[in-house]
């Protein structure tokens, strides 16, 4: 009974430290959605410009997940995730100093390994608790995406203080301290690493199982889909709707901090009533608002008998808040539903499928800032933004009708006739 006790001590207290530092690592990871916009100004960015300068941090964070996610296996996430942190301080410190657009894109390099702490989490918290609570765990880890919120809350309050070159210092000293807690609140557990005998590419072949295709492509959505907003919604609100960098950082963290806060909630979901049940309906939820959010500001003449009249159709301030709010909660969800599925069918590889699942969404977090900015150069429609993540969608709901709900449905059907002939 003591040491069943004392081992859940020690749970509770890796989920909380651990999910203190990937707070802290997101945060850090979307630095750029905020400081990004006066660093536009000062280099004179075009809107494909500051894509890619938002994406190069998502970039490594993403590239870096999968290896991450195969050395906790092997070595065990307390050293592994210590390592990572200690590694970016120094960049992020750096940051302040940068003065062209090549350092800036250099040093975000850098500074987007905190980026893969997801990879080094997930395997180490989700592994402390039973089955029937990785769920709960992994999505109460996952909750460290408010990191993007919380960057907007600080990084503005700074901005506005001291100049956008205090964000990065003050950013660097929090990773400091967070490592120092971290490596203090932390433990580890040798029963909890894979067989020494075990080869990187023994843990990588359940990668050619359909299924984590699949994965990627619903955490393409659900994870990239919002890093790529959290990076772009506060530059949307100043162009958009004119507002104060204070005011749209404030009203952007209206979609990152449930999208990242709920994820525990999606994570407790997925555990009652399975994985599958929890992402169909994010998937719906999500088409249902990417296509209000998609339509443009438009003005248009009717010829009416007493005249021509112009109405206008486009989404207020507020009613585009409130979209935002609810797709950001429904991706929380899903963030959690879709790594409930890697628990329950990798039980034992949890590590690198979560690593390669995370390098899909990670990357979907890179390219579809850069395609954001390409569209609107494009298109000159801030929207369109949206019209390309409610493709991605319709994409995803069409691959899981096909390959779990029909499925399902026929399997029902045979079941029945089956029946029927006994």
């Amino acid at each position: 009974m003591a040491s069943e006790l004392r081992n859940e001590r020690k749970a509770w207290s890796v989920l909380i430290v651990s999910t203190l530092a990937f707070t802290v690592c997101f945060m850090v990871w979307m630095m750029f959605g905020v400081i990004g916009i006066p660093i536009k100004k000062m280099l004179n960015l075009n809107a494909t410009e500051f894509g890619l300068l938002t994406a190069m941090p998502v970039l490594t964070g993403s590239l870096i997940r999968v290896p991450l996610g195969i050395w906790t296996d092997r070595y065990g996430g307390r050293i592994v995730m210590a390592t990572l942190m200690a590694i970016t301080v120094p960049a992020i410190y750096l940051m302040s100093y940068a003065t062209e657009y090549w350092h800036f894109l250099v040093i975000g390099l850098f500074v987007g390994l905190a980026g893969g702490s997801f990879s080094v989490g997930t395997p180490y918290v989700a592994r402390w608790f039973p089955k029937s609570r990785q769920g709960m765990a992994m999505g109460v880890y996952g909750a460290g995406n408010s990191g993007s919120a919380v960057n907007k809350f600080v990084a503005p309050v700074l901005l506005v203080a001291f100049g956008w070159t205090m964000v990065p210092q003050v950013y660097a000293a929090i990773m400091l301290g967070t490592l120092v807690l971290f490596w203090l609140f932390s433990h580890s557990d040798p029963a909890h690493l894979v067989p020494s005998n075990v080869k990187f590419s023994d843990q990588l072949q359940a990668l050619k199982d359909p299924k984590v295709l699949k994965y990627c492509q619903y955490y393409s959505i659900v994870f990239g889909g919002y890093v790529a907003l959290a990076l772009w919604m506060v530059q949307y609100y100043v162009g958009e709707y004119g507002l104060d960098i204070r005011v749209a950082a404030l009203l952007a963290a209206c979609f990152s901090l449930p999208g990242g806060v709920l994820r525990a909630i999606g994570g407790v979901l997925s555990d009652k009533y399975g994985a599958h049940k929890v992402t169909w309906w994010v998937l719906w939820v999500s088409w249902i608002c990417l296509f209000l959010l998609s339509y443009p500001q438009t003005d248009f003449t009717v010829q009416t008998v007493n005249g021509p009249t112009t109405f206008h159709i486009g989404l207020n301030v507020y009613t585009f808040t409130g979209l935002m709010a609810i797709l950001g909660v429904a991706w929380a969800f899903g963030k959690a539903s879709v790594f409930k599925y890697i628990s329950d069918d990798y039980p034992k590889n949890i590590g690198a499928i979560s690593g390669i699942v995370g390098l899909a969404g990670g990357l979907g977090g890179f390219v579809l800032p850069i395609l954001f900015g390409v569209l609107m150069d494009l298109t000159g429609i801030r929207s369109s933004a949206f019209m390309l993540m409610y493709g991605v969608v319709w994409v995803s709901l069409i691959w899981m009708y096909w390959t779990e709900v029909r499925q399902t449905e026929v399997m029902g059907t045979n079941a029945k006739s089956f029946s029927l002939q006994n």
